[in-house]
């Protein structure tokens, strides 16, 4: 199982800005601390933050083929970036959005996210502990859809095996 995390536009400068909004834990703090829990679940986990939206977006399509579910957090092109959008839903897989503050308390121009129309799931609002209630929830999704895999295949077996009687 391997997951990509994909940190959008100042993510960098979490523990330095806005500390009111988004604490005082960094970013290094918070990918040490998913590393650590992915480890324990027998995860492997890879790291990715810009600033730059199409650096986004490329390393969203490079993800197809190569990780099995997606965690991300636009940032602020949560609400402006139809091309994370897309490029989420292009490599159809699991993907959890999540925010650190709650965007549904803040400017009105936040209250909206368009990339969560290409995500499975959003979490928001819970600090940096966002992020492992992001991690948990891919762990479940991918195990529900290999159980899932594994139960059609034993059908499709049992089918032929019928057949063939």
């Amino acid at each position: 199982m391997k997951i990509a995390v994909i940190q959008g536009p100042n993510l960098n400068m979490l523990g330095v800005r806005e500390q009111h909004i988004y604490g005082n834990i960094t970013l290094e703090q918070i990918h040490n601390q998913l590393e650590s829990a992915a480890k324990q679940n027998g995860v492997e986990i890879e790291f990715f933050q810009s600033n730059f939206e199409g650096e986004i977006v490329d390393r969203i399509q490079e993800c197809l083929g190569t990780v099995d579910a997606i965690m991300i957090n636009p940032a602020a092109y949560s609400h402006t970036s139809i091309a994370i959008r897309d490029a989420l839903a292009a490599v159809n897989m699991p993907v959890v959005e999540v925010h650190i503050s709650n965007i549904y308390k803040r400017e009105e121009f936040r209250q909206k996210s368009i990339t969560a129309g290409s995500s499975t799931g959003l979490i928001t609002g819970f600090g940096g502990f966002g992020y492992h209630l992001g991690l948990i929830s891919i762990i479940q999704m991918l195990n529900e859809l290999k159980a899932l895999q594994e139960a059609r295949n034993a059908q499709i077996q049992a089918q032929s095996e019928e057949e063939n009687k």
